[in-house]
Order: structure tokens, then sequence, then C-alpha cells
């Protein structure tokens, strides 16, 4: 098939564009976030095409793929056709709700006879409202990291996206507790200020009202309060660095479940992370530490700390349960059954 679809969660369409299809992605003269073209930081095979909206009217599109409401009203202007009326569409929902109506949510495609929602997490699902669309749900998948875990430096690692800006949606609040235990290293975009932000932050609480100092060093990956940032690496790089340190640290309070989590249990990292949304069901109690209450997680952190044998146990199960339950196979047959039955629907 031709499925047009933009680029927007760098991971996920990883996986995605794994599959046997012809993937056409828009791009932009700016690369703005309508028109990312190809990613730049993740491996893409070559049946990945960006394609720009003046030649989307004359090429042949098979089924789209929608990830933000937006992207219907957007679809059909460069298409000149209608996702859902001439051609089949199916809209992703990577998203927990945002609205802070939660339970009663109300999902931006309810009600709807023209699409499917794929939600990538039985939790969301759950949460959402989405009236009488139907709704399917596509488990994550993952490319299999190249690296093997080693957990050599006593360190904890995070992957996050816009810490400082999401702060306790991300649980970035809570790193400087777990820094006390071993330094922290935070990988993803947007974390360039992270360390300035938790140093202001604590010398607000202090009630010291001057600027801490500016660390010295390479601006996108400063330390301070224990804490190094590391700005958008590629996900390759990203991955080597992960697999040195001792445990992988996931403390978001209310995000779907992230594929840095999936990915770093495929290197074999043990987990420590809040026990919220999808992160209760992926993660099996051997696998890793997961609790609501964070002196229970501080103090886990502690323990694999200290006990490199029991980090490399916990990893090896992660790892297992990854290659099982997320495995990329898996995932690209789920989407082929999918994408024929809505084709074939259509027709």
């Amino acid at each position: 098939m031709n499925i047009l679809l933009w680029h927007v969660h760098g991971s996920w369409t990883t996986a995605f564009v794994h599959g046997r299809h012809h993937y056409l992605v828009p791009v932009t003269p700016d690369r703005g976030p309508y028109g990312l073209g190809r990613a730049r930081t993740y491996p893409w095979p070559d049946t990945v095409t960006e394609i720009t909206p003046n030649q989307l009217p004359h090429t042949d599109v098979d089924l789209v793929i929608l990830q933000r409401p937006e992207e219907l009203d957007l679809a059909q202007q460069w298409l000149r056709r209608r996702p859902g009326h001439d051609l089949p569409a199916i809209y992703v929902e990577h998203n927990t709700p945002k609205d802070g109506n939660v339970p009663n949510s109300r999902h931006p495609m309810a009600d709807r006879d023209d699409l499917l929602i794929a939600h990538v997490t039985h939790f969301n699902e759950l949460f959402w409202d989405t009236g009488g669309t139907r709704t399917t749900v596509v488990e994550h998948g993952i490319v299999p990291p190249r690296v093997d875990y080693s957990g050599e430096l006593d360190r904890l690692a995070v992957v996050t996206n816009e810490p400082v800006r999401r702060w306790r949606v991300t649980g970035t609040d809570l790193m400087p507790r777990f820094a006390w235990v071993a330094p922290l290293d935070v990988y993803g975009m947007g974390v360039a200020g992270l360390a300035e932000a938790l140093a202001t932050r604590a010398a607000r609480s202090a009630g010291d009202r001057r600027p801490p100092p500016d660390p010295a060093g390479d601006p996108a990956s400063r330390t301070a309060t224990g804490v190094t940032a590391h700005e958008d690496l590629p996900q390759a790089r990203m991955h080597e660095e992960l697999a040195r340190r001792r445990a992988y640290l996931h403390l978001c309070r209310w995000t779907s479940l992230g594929l840095s989590l999936i990915e770093a249990m495929a290197i074999g990292m043990p987990v420590v992370a809040l026990a919220t949304t999808e992160a209760v069901d992926a993660v099996p109690p051997d696998a890793g530490v997961l609790s609501t209450r964070v002196d229970t997680l501080v103090e886990a952190a502690r323990w694999l700390m200290d006990d490199r044998d029991a980090a490399y146990r916990m990893g090896a199960r992660a790892r297992e349960v990854a290659k099982e339950r997320f495995g990329l196979d898996r995932f690209l047959a789920d989407w082929d059954r999918l994408l024929e039955e809505e084709t074939c629907a259509s027709r």
C-alpha cells in the first residue's frame, strides 16, 4: 500500500515504517510540525519517501494515518480527497487525555463513522470517551536496539522530552530525590535547560532568590544538582549510553507508555518506575520495581546501585518481556491485519 502519515513520534514511526509498504511523509520548506519529512536521528528504510503538499493531489494513496485532530482537514486540503470517505483513515491515539476532565474526557474523533481509532495502549482506550467511533488497540513494537546491557556505570538513565515545560507530567520534580542516590543522565528533546531549571527550583524552595551559577561546559550537556542533560542524541548513540547505566528510571505521572521504556527493557536494563498508566501492565515485578510510593522507588534505585547481580537478573527478565510482547514482527503483523481490514471494508 501507499500510506500517508505525518512524522510526529519518531520512535513509533520508526517501527511502523519498517513494514512492507510504501510510506509517504509530508515535507515542507520550513520542516515545521506538519512537514518534518524523514527523521534525522532515527534509522528509516528506503521505503519512506518525502512528499510535498503540491505532489499529494497527483499521488496514489491507499490509506491515511492520522495522529493529530488537525491532520484530518489538512489531509483533505492536500489530497483533495476526504479521508474516511474517498479513502480509508485510521487515527492513531498515542496520548492519555489531557483536558483535566478524566475520566470523562471526550476524544476529538468521538462519534464518527468514517474512521477507526487505534490506541497504542489499553489504558488509553479505557480512559478516552470515543462515543460511537470504532476503536482497537495495537500495542507498541520496537526495532530491537543493537546493544547489550553492561550496567557498568553507577548512574541512572532517564529518557523524556521537554521535562522543563511538562514538569509534573514527566516527573521532573522527583528527579532530585534520585540524584541523591546516583547521578542522573537525562536524554531526549528539550532537555538542555533541565539542570539549570532544577537548580533554580531548589534555590527557590530553600528561600534563596539568587540565580544559580551557570555550569561550565557544553550547553547541550551541563551538570547541576546531580543531573546531566543530553540533548537529542541519535537513537543508536543514545542506546549505547543507556546500556552502560545501571538502571532505567521512569517517572512519568500521566503519559502513554513511552517507547524509550520498552527500548530500555529490550537492552536489558532493570526498571524503576512509577506505577501509573500502562507501565503497571508492561513491566512485571521480576523485571523492575514499580510503586506509587516514591520512597520505595528511591530505595530500589539504591539497592540496584549496590547489587549489580540483582540488576542483571532483573534486566535479563525485562529483555525477555520486551522481546515477547513488544517485538517488531508482532507489531507489524497486527498493523498489516488492521490495514487490510480497513482497506477491504472501504471497497
